[in-house]
């Protein structure tokens, strides 16, 4: 039977502002080398103008070989919601695993390789494998940190979920006509925006309400807690699939 490997990886857990995008790749075994010949890396080492370049050209191999992406995106207010009651990790595990499963076929065997978010590599494989169900089947999971460096496959998926935050968040400060920056709290353009967006009564749906700064920043301007969301089916999920197809 023909083996296909799956990457998995994220872009956008650390920041304030903006989505959290998981991206999974699958591609037959054999088209590894393609990957490697279109210069994919870890998309924290490319330049912007590299990683889109490179970009492109994963997307043009992927329609004409048949490979296929899930883009999962978690927006702030589905983050917001899930850490009422669970914890950051446990999003990603939902995530990952959401894209996997829109990548892959019970009849095919694969070889799944992870960019682990737990501190714990090993642990976050093993939920990995139980949100799948993988008992099922004789599929191979791989965890470990930095994988996006040691593992093209899944050099290729940081590619695609950093690109993707990258235009989300250029979106964003489009449509509020703010700079957003990158989103990450350590960003002067993104703490700059932070303040400017806590002084509205309000807060705007791109900020993270979980993460301190946001907390901070708004107790300052308005003496009060932040507001809770309001639950709504499917809060803030959305998945990008159509795009690939």
């Amino acid at each position: 039977m023909r083996t296909h490997h799956i990457g998995v990886d994220e872009a956008g857990r650390g920041p304030a502002i903006g989505p959290l995008v998981v991206c999974a790749l699958s591609i037959p075994k054999e088209d590894r080398a393609i990957l490697t010949e279109l210069g994919v890396d870890d998309s924290k080492k490319l330049s912007k103008k590299k990683r889109e370049a490179i970009h492109s050209e994963i997307i043009a191999s992927s329609k004409s070989r048949g490979w296929e992406i899930g883009l999962i995106y978690c927006e702030p207010e589905r983050i917001d919601l899930w850490m009422e009651s669970r914890t950051l990790n446990s999003l990603e595990v939902w995530a990952f695993s959401e894209a996997i499963k829109e990548v892959s076929d019970n009849s095919l065997e694969y070889s799944i390789f992870l960019d682990a978010c737990d501190v714990d590599a090993e642990r976050f494989g093993k939920n990995i494998s139980s949100s799948l169900g993988m008992e099922k089947n004789d599929w191979k999971i791989f965890s470990k940190h930095r994988m996006d460096s040691d593992d093209v496959v899944t050099g290729a998926a940081s590619i695609i979920a950093k690109v993707n935050r990258d235009w989300a968040m250029e979106r964003l400060s489009e449509d509020l006509g703010i700079d957003l920056g990158s989103g990450y709290p350590a960003d002067p353009k993104s703490k700059a925006a932070i303040e400017e967006l806590c002084k509205e009564e309000d807060l705007n749906d791109c900020l993270r309400r979980k993460w301190k700064n946001v907390d901070r920043v708004w107790m300052m301007h308005h003496r009060k807690p932040i507001p809770s969301r309001s639950i709504s089916p499917n809060s803030g999920v959305q998945s990008a699939l159509d795009e690939w197809n």
